[in-house]
């Protein structure tokens, strides 16, 4: 295997060269964990966003939709503990005025798990070990530092103006429980999902799209009677690793960690961690957490407004329990780049690949024309384009360079199929006209296929 920088620096040149991924800012000079993503980038999320939709709420009769704001106010992050307690260590190099988070200093001084470490344990270790900065300086006391995005709603400011960007999607769903509850009456158990932005001031973000202070969550409350809960937590793992084949993650490189102790928020009675094995390192790709009832009963507290649930059957009343399988779409972004990329010496010298699965690729098919200087096989090969479009929608269409370079660019950038238009479409012999060569982004094989019969052979094939 590479070693981890080198690896990374391949994914993070390809994301920038193919359009999926680039650099927020960068005409001036760049924002520190903000990315934009360009044309491909853009497709490859609205696919796994699509294929999460389908999993975790189209495909099940128990599970709405929500879409909260993206400002929260003061009392509902306050009712939730994050005002008071959503913090990362910080620690400054007292010589060059770099921050640091106070894990990721102990981490690197070759402590394992700092960051399930308590504040004071980290600051005893510093201390005791004469731990310095990567600069090879000494490092100042060590603080909290809240990870929220504070402002002001309008011209007042007074403290009920105040505001957050949401540091997470979950809050959003609990403070409309009961509105889900009035409008919809479901019965427990029933989800509610969302996909949305959430904004976390990290100290130090790091790893290309890993640790980001922007970024995207794909995430369900599932609402259940307290006495179920061991039952639903066992049957969200599984949904976790069907999620994994789905969208086509390597699963040789996931392990789930169980956490115990100063590993479990303060929220959860059990969470397990599913890692992924990254280039720098075996770090957190998803969770899932049995959070009780605690935050259900902490809005309802603070907000003095029942937030029960009374079965219609039984006429039990009670604040319900939650099981929450927590997905990140950048980190899945990267675990996916990760695990499709290739390398191969497919014609002349390396070819790199990006093997998605049909579901997630930008473009499941590109279109080609032989030449782009011959109008004949042009115009056909717009026949054919637009009428592949027309049924799949994910078709691309490719003329820009030799074909040769053609069909490197599209394995690239992972398009399953590619076809091309040649002079044998119109001009070959009767078994050769009015047919297109495919070719196999995987193996490279070509094929002639009729192009009455191409759109089955492609169905087939994409679902295959």
């Amino acid at each position: 295997m590479e070693q981890g920088d080198t690896q990374m620096e391949k994914i993070v040149s390809l994301a920038k060269k193919r359009g999926f991924i680039f650099q927020g800012n960068e005409l001036y000079g760049g924002l520190a964990g903000i990315y934009d993503y360009g044309p491909l980038g853009s497709l490859l999320k609205h696919n796994v966003k699509e294929l999460w939709l389908k999993q975790f709420v189209f495909s099940r009769e128990d599970t709405y939709l929500l879409d909260a704001a993206l400002l929260m106010g003061e009392n509902a992050l306050t009712a939730s503990g994050h005002v008071g307690g959503f913090s990362d260590p910080l620690i400054v190099d007292t010589k060059t005025g770099k921050e640091y988070r106070l894990d990721h200093i102990l981490e690197n001084a070759g402590i394992e798990n700092a960051d399930e470490l308590r504040f004071e344990e980290m600051c005893k270790l510093v201390e005791e070990k004469g731990i310095l900065s990567p600069d090879g300086n000494p490092l100042g006391n060590p603080r909290e530092f809240n990870l929220m995005f504070k402002t002001q709603l309008g011209s007042s400011s007074d403290s009920s103006s105040t505001a957050y960007l949401r540091p997470e999607t979950a809050q959003g769903i609990f403070v409309n429980y009961k509105n889900v509850m009035d409008s919809m009456h479901p019965k427990i158990p029933f989800g509610i999902a969302q996909i949305g932005k959430a904004f976390r001031n990290e100290i130090t973000p790091r790893n290309f799209i890993f640790r980001l202070r922007e970024f995207e969550q794909m995430e369900m409350e599932y609402f259940i009677h307290e006495r179920d809960w061991e039952k639903y937590f066992e049957y969200w793992r599984e949904q976790m690793h069907e999620w994994f084949r789905r969208v086509g993650l390597d699963e040789s490189r996931i392990h789930e960690e169980e956490k115990t102790g100063t590993g479990l928020a303060h929220y959860s009675k059990r969470t397990i961690d599913f890692e992924f094995d990254y280039p720098f390192g075996r770090k957190e790709l998803y969770g899932l957490a049995y959070r009780t009832n605690y935050d259900l009963s902490k809005h309802s507290e603070h907000s003095k407004t029942k937030l029960q649930y009374t079965d219609p059957y039984t006429g039990e009343t009670f604040i319900p329990h939650v099981i929450e399988p927590s997905l990140g779409l950048e980190r899945t972004i990267l675990a996916l780049l990760l695990s499709a990329y290739r390398e191969d010496t497919l014609g002349n010298g390396t070819r790199v690949y990006l093997a998605f699965k049909p579901e997630v690729a930008p473009y499941k098919v590109a279109v080609f024309p032989l030449v782009r200087n011959k109008e004949h096989i042009v115009v056909k090969a717009r026949e054919v384009y637009s009428s592949l479009k027309e049924q799949f929608g994910d078709v691309l269409w490719d003329d820009n360079g030799n074909i040769g370079k053609r069909y490197r660019r599209q394995d690239e950038i992972g398009t399953p199929f590619t076809i091309v238009v040649d002079y044998e479409t119109l001009e070959g012999d009767d078994a050769q006209r009015d047919t297109v060569t495919v070719r196999d982004r995987d193996t490279g094989e070509q094929e002639r296929v009729a192009i009455e019969k191409l759109s089955a052979f492609l169905e087939e094939k994409l679902r295959s």
